[in-house]
């Protein structure tokens, strides 16, 4: 039984003495098959949890960099929080950089400056741009592992993704906006943030696809560079819909679902169908007075978790492969809200 333990922990482990244990690893005689499969078992156990044995009292210092409105990035931080006692034995540590506005050349100076401080790890939220894209191979090249969450940076050297399967998440908006409306006329608003964000790029695309497989000849109108902020997000509405009066069903994709009422309140038109993301406190609201028609949702606790994760195996602290994760989209509505 080859194993790396001292006789005495296996003997720990397996409830038997040392001299016990080392009969059995030594093959002398006179040891009970019962005796030798109890030692078997306890290396065994002691290998599945070889990796909390090495995180017992590590710390890990992770940076958490979104860039996204403040009512999104709330949510990141109450998630992690929330995770953090479940990542013991190691100790996880966060530190926070959270913008709704930035141009690349920020983005690449906070990088740039976890790289020069030093961190076990960032877990990020940025647009897909070759700039921060190379900011994120210069971490690696340090020797800081960066998982991307919700949106992605393929091109990078970004360990990992965890987040929505955003292109199904689209597939899926589609699917509901066409049951829905079904044969009433009506052209659809389809409303980013800002395109440069690779998961809302992927969203649109999987609804795009399903759209024109499912209801090839409804309109689509596409709106963004708003940052998803309510201010941005209640005017653009409002020229949109001035623009295209046949638009009665909105996929917010980006996220400032209130505004985007509001406009076409001020505009005096029903929406009919309305599919948006994430369950943000603005969207429980909306939701439980039916002003949404459904949320697609995922766990974001789940998702950080996994990132938590990826770090410790990217620093050798946990077994296993390292994989990119897509969360299963939830189809959320007023009648099957998760207790908050």
């Amino acid at each position: 039984m080859p194993h790396p333990y001292p006789v005495r922990e296996i003997a720990r482990q397996a409830g038997l003495s040392e001299a016990t244990v080392d009969r059995v690893l030594n093959h002398r005689p006179g040891v009970r098959a019962s005796t030798a499969a109890l030692v078997g078992q306890a290396i065994a156990d002691l290998d599945r949890q070889a990796s909390q044995l090495r995180m017992n009292g590590r710390t890990f210092l992770v940076d958490v960099v979104v860039q996204a409105p403040d009512r999104f990035s709330a949510e990141v931080r109450a998630a992690l929080e929330a995770e953090l006692p479940s990542l013991r034995p190691a100790a996880v540590r966060a530190r926070f950089d959270f913008r709704e506005r930035a141009r690349p050349v920020e983005m690449v100076k906070v990088l740039d400056d976890i790289g020069h401080r030093g961190s076990a790890g960032v877990i990020l939220k940025a647009p897909d741009v070759p700039e921060i894209a190379a900011a994120v191979d210069s971490l690696a090249r340090r020797g800081i592992p960066v998982v991307t969450l919700v949106t992605d940076l393929p091109l990078s050297r970004r360990v990992a993704y965890v987040g929505i399967d955003n292109r199904a998440a689209g597939s899926t908006a589609a699917y509901l906006v066409d049951r829905l409306l079904g044969e009433r006329p009506g052209a659809v608003l389809m409303a980013l943030s800002r395109s440069v964000f690779r998961g809302e790029e992927e969203r649109e695309i999987g609804f795009r696809a399903t759209m024109r497989r499912r209801a090839a000849g409804r309109v689509l109108v596409e709106q963004t560079d708003t940052d998803g902020l309510d201010g941005t997000v209640r005017e653009s509405t409002l020229r949109t819909l001035e623009r295209h009066p046949e638009i009665y069903a909105v996929y917010s994709i980006g996220g400032g679902n209130r505004a985007v009422l509001d406009a076409f309140e001020v505009a005096g038109r029903p929406c009919r169908v309305f599919v948006g993301h994430d369950l943000d406190r603005d969207n429980l609201a909306l939701l439980r007075e039916e002003k949404l028609t459904a949320v697609l949702h995922h766990d974001l606790r789940y998702d950080l978790r996994l990132a938590c994760h990826t770090i410790m195996q990217a620093h050798g602290a946990i077994d296993g492969p390292i994989t990119s994760v897509r969360s299963p989209v939830h189809v959320v509505t007023p009648y099957n809200l998760p207790a908050v």
